[in-house]
């Protein structure tokens, strides 16, 4: 099987008989829905094949769609014009001149085609020129496709003059389209994050957002019936791979790759980046992180002093994660339009979503990124060090072991600048050590919470190794003694007794003078 590595382009997917998912229905429900249309998705999420895929269908190119689901819905397959834009050349401009620049590179070949004046100095009256020409030249409306439209602005989100001057810049390249809209037939516009219209768009007061429209929840990304059947042949060979079976390999994906919802109650999809990744390799890998956490979501996460440790199981309601990126008062409407926290739960009654980290992948490479940031820890000699050793600890249950590593680690943990003032305002030292644990534990897979709520109060951290279950009770100053009877007293351990694995409760504390373990206490 040949999958599209690094191919963006349907009509080189389709003609080098790659793998490919076929959304066409879908892609037909939204070429012939809204004339004006507005998708966010994460990165690495398939938009600029959906952009693409779009671009073929209004060329009209009936040949590259033969066998595919969307033969059933289209019948007339007329040629438009077709002014495909992709903005990610255009990021990282140092100033709105370039920016501008850059846009005008882009448009410069559609202007040459249809004869529009190249020395126009502003982008959105020459757009204006190139639609209004290729309208008269073909007698046909134009398709205006807009991929990664956020690319030039996500760097400069906190530069506020700059910010101020590159959203002029694409307001004045956009400004035209509302008034051009009786000669367009279709307009595209996706990107990661969401933009207020009134900042960007400006007059496109009619720009329908169907990034959470439960009909089009899937266009981006691979379900969990796609994958087992137009990707089942790969299975089988993954397995194979591994020496396990089928069945198995197959949860090993879910778990790393699955769990992202894009509407209330939508079906499940799959990175399908990572997904293809892994069966061109052959290996189970977080091929979503190749690159990092991107720096811009860094920075806005530690411009809001955003709790890392309180990203699973977040309830809120829309309008608190799908806000306009320049709106935000915090970083989570950003974390769940990149992709590091997914619909998990929609209640109808009350409206409120529940969002959580959508799978391993994002969760080991997630916190790979932030380690450095927040603790000021070496992610690589972290995993290979001091994790990898508490990890073998715990899963032998040698919890005097662990501790002891444990102690030793911590006494030379560098103790960075932007933690101390987190820490002084939550006035609560223990703190360090559930950030700098919950890092830990997140990278190597494990699953862990913290200040988990429960009937007797808040358990400090939940740690879910295969077979055993631990419960922490952290004390500064304190005695292990004492955090252990708060355990048994408050019931912190009852409800995981349940759940087939051994429960172990582990007292611990720290000295804030050393800023290590002192003691723990075991039951």
């Amino acid at each position: 099987m040949r999958y599209p590595i690094g191919i963006q382009t349907f009509s080189e997917m389709i003609r080098g008989k790659y793998v490919y998912i076929d959304k066409t229905d879908i892609v037909w429900q939204m070429a012939n829905g809204a004339k004006f249309t507005f998708l966010s998705r994460p990165r690495r999420f398939g938009k600029s094949l959906l952009s693409s895929t779009l671009h073929s269908y209004f060329d009209g190119d009936r040949q590259l769609f033969e066998g595919l689901k969307i033969m059933q819905y289209e019948t007339e397959w007329n040629s438009y014009p077709v002014l495909h834009f992709d903005l990610s050349t255009a990021k990282s401009m140092p100033t709105a001149h370039d920016l501008r620049n850059a846009i005008q590179f882009q448009l410069q070949p559609y202007a040459e085609q249809y004869g529009a004046d190249c020395s126009q100095p502003f982008p959105g009256l020459l757009l204006k020129s190139i639609i209004s020409r290729a309208y008269q030249q073909t007698g046909r409306q134009v398709a205006v496709i807009v991929d990664e439209y956020d690319a030039p602005l996500l760097d400069v989100l906190h530069q506020e003059a700059l910010l101020a001057d590159f959203r002029r810049v694409m307001q004045e390249f956009y400004q035209p389209l509302k008034a051009c809209e009786p000669m367009i037939r279709f307009c595209f516009i996706t990107g990661i994050t969401k933009f207020s219209q009134l900042s960007i768009f400006s007059t496109l007061n009619n720009l329908a957002n169907i990034t959470m429209d439960p009909a089009f929840a899937t266009v981006c990304g691979i379900t969990e019936e796609e994958l087992t059947t137009d990707l089942a042949q790969s299975i089988d060979i993954l397995a194979a791979e591994y020496e396990c079976s089928k069945d198995e390999i197959h949860q090993k994906l879910k778990l790393r790759y699955d769990g992202y919802h894009f509407a209330g109650n939508s079906k499940e999809v799959y990175n399908p980046f990572s997904l293809l990744k892994a069966f061109f390799h052959k290996w189970i890998d977080n091929y979503w992180f190749d690159t990092g956490t991107p720096t811009f979501l860094i920075r806005q996460m530690q411009y809001f002093r955003t709790d890392i440790t309180g990203m699973d199981d977040i309830e809120v309601p829309a309008s608190a994660f799908d806000r306009p990126t320049e709106a935000m008062t915090t970083a989570l409407p950003l974390l769940y339009q990149s992709g590091y926290l997914t619909i998990k739960g929609y209640d109808r009654e009350s409206l409120a979503y529940t969002l959580s980290i959508p799978n391993q992948e994002v969760r080991i490479g997630f916190t790979e990124g932030l380690l450095p940031t927040y603790v000021g820890l070496d992610s690589a000699q972290v995993q290979m060090g001091f994790a990898l050793k508490l990890w073998r600890a715990l899963k032998q249950k040698d919890i005097d072991r662990a501790m002891s590593e444990m102690q030793a680690y911590l006494a030379g943990i560098p103790y960075v600048e932007g933690f101390k003032k987190k820490l002084a305002e939550a006035a609560l030292k223990k703190g360090f050590y559930e950030y700098t644990l919950y890092l830990i534990f997140s990278m190597l897979n494990v699953y862990v919470r913290t200040q988990v709520k429960c009937l007797g109060g808040r358990i400090d951290m939940v740690v879910q190794m295969p077979d055993t279950t631990y419960v922490f009770e952290f004390k500064t100053g304190g005695t292990a003694t004492k955090a252990l009877h708060q355990i048994a007293d408050r019931g912190y351990d009852r409800p995981y007794h349940t759940e087939g694995r051994d429960v172990v409760t582990v007292g611990i504390s720290f000295d804030p003078e050393t800023m290590t373990v002192k003691e723990w206490s075991v039951v």
